[in-house]
């Protein structure tokens, strides 16, 4: 799959992409589930909420901000993504709660350009493929001044966390629906902390802390050597 259609999916996915979050339509799985999905999304929250971070923060692959109210009250935030569509959708929410970020098309296989003390993504190295995790990791160590932290949250594999109409994801590949009927086939790995503990090691960052909600929810940090 390619870099192209992993950004035509994002900005046609920009405008329904909190259905997700907030359990709406496709995305609800009875209320039962969707109570135990909204305490797991609440745990990550408040996880990101408690990270010692500050200064310069960047976010990469910020998509519409659900995390960007929390990540801007800790420092000088950064918001990029691909597409302008998503970034709209940030910059609204932010401005509707009197806050805002420097936002900014970019690609977030970018080579950086200064140096920062933390870095976020938010479901973000889930779409990036196995064999180019080294590779992605090293521009997240590239990024940050030594002593800098990466903390990201991503997904783990469950059959109540994508909508009711989604296949399971197989071969690291998901098969997407869109309300409008447009599908689309992008990367969906589930990384296993072990494999993102290795994967951290080898591309220069120490204090790898890497923790999981009971179901949904992968989150951790890590710190550039």
């Amino acid at each position: 799959m390619s870099d192209s259609a992993l950004r035509d999916y994002y900005a046609a996915r920009a405008g329904e992409y909190d259905d997700w979050y907030l359990r709406r339509g496709r995305y609800s799985h009875g209320p039962d589930a969707d109570a135990r999905w909204n305490g797991e999304l609440n745990e990550a929250a408040a996880w990101l909420d408690s990270l010692p971070i500050h200064g310069e923060i960047v976010e990469l692959a910020a998509g519409t901000g659900w995390w960007s109210p929390v990540l801007v009250s800790k420092g000088q935030l950064h918001i990029y993504d691909a597409n302008d569509e998503p970034l709209a959708i940030a910059s609204d929410r932010l401005a509707r709660v009197g806050l805002t970020a420097r936002a900014a098309v970019r690609d977030a296989w970018a080579a950086p350009d200064r140096r920062v003390d933390a870095l976020f993504m938010g479901f973000w190295l889930s779409h990036v493929p196995r064999a180019r995790l080294g590779e992605f990791l090293t521009v997240c160590r590239r990024w940050l001044q030594p002593g800098g932290v990466v903390a990201f949250i991503d997904s783990r594999r469950d059959p109540e966390s994508s909508a009711t109409n989604h296949p399971t994801a197989e071969n690291d590949l998901s098969s997407r629906r869109l309300n409008d009927g447009r599908e689309f086939t992008i990367t969906k790995i589930f990384w296993l902390p072990a494999e993102l503990e290795s994967a951290l090691s080898a591309t220069g960052f120490g204090q790898r802390h890497i923790r999981q909600t009971s179901r949904f929810f992968l989150m951790g940090t890590a710190v550039a050597a």
